[in-house]
Formats: C-alpha cells, sequence, structure tokens
C-alpha cells in the first residue's frame, strides 16, 4: 500500500473540486488544492479516509467522480454545498465520516473551521470565475 498526497493548483483539479482521488494499482493518490499547510493536510486526510472507506464499500470512483462532476454542472449560484453532503451521493456515508475525523484534526490543529471552509469555498469560486 502506498498514499500519497499531493498539493497542486487549484485550476489543475480534474473538475470542480478541492480535493480528489484515485486508485492506481495499489497507490492511493490524492490531489488537493493548495492552499496552507494545515488546510492541505485535512484536505488530504479527508480524501484519504474517503477513498479508503469508499474502496472497502465496493463505491466505484468513476461513480463519484460522475456524481460531483454532474452536481458541480447544476450547481445553483452562491451554493456552496459539498457533493458529498447530497443525499443522493453514492458515498454519503462515507464523505460524512471522512468529515467528521477532518473537523477533530481542525480542532486538534487550532484551525477556525469557518476560515477554513471560507478558504475552501473561495477557491471554487475563482475556479468558476476564471472559466466563464
Amino acid at each position: 500500500m502506498k498514499i500519497i498526497i499531493e498539493s497542486i493548483p487549484h485550476n489543475e483539479q480534474r473538475y470542480e473540486t478541492c480535493g480528489d482521488w484515485k486508485f492506481e494499482g495499489d497507490t492511493l493518490h490524492v490531489t488537493v488544492s493548495h492552499t496552507e499547510d494545515n488546510y492541505d493536510f485535512l484536505i488530504g486526510i479527508h480524501e484519504a479516509i474517503e477513498a479508503w472507506l469508499c474502496r472497502e464499500r465496493g463505491i466505484a470512483e468513476p461513480d463519484i467522480t460522475a456524481f460531483d462532476v454532474k452536481f458541480e454542472n447544476k450547481r445553483p449560484e452562491g451554493n456552496d454545498d459539498e457533493p458529498g453532503d447530497d443525499p443522493q451521493a453514492p458515498y454519503k456515508r462515507e464523505h460524512f465520516t471522512a468529515t467528521n475525523i477532518e473537523r477533530i484534526l481542525a480542532d486538534q490543529l487550532h484551525v477556525e473551521w469557518s476560515e477554513y471552509d471560507k478558504t475552501i469555498n473561495a477557491l471554487e469560486q475563482c475556479q468558476t470565475k476564471n472559466a466563464n
């Protein structure tokens, strides 16, 4: 087993997301939109947990990516919900678990969740504006 968490510029993500993952053989590759070290770490851990739980439960990454892309394409302006929070998300339980662990780690790192959330949402709004 090998897990790689890599920070990249937001505009290099495969689609509109601040964190992405895929398995390549026995390697889990996670990419996070670079903001700052603690934030990158939190996003990376969230994605790694989510990915591992999905793999263990037989939820395929292409199904998750397809759901996320569809969600983003239909996102109403001003909506900052995460695709994994949607009741129709095929990975909602796994996302919920990863978010809870992410929140615990944020507390331990003295990361203010509301500021963290604003930073993530700003990335996505910036990307959307640049695409238009």
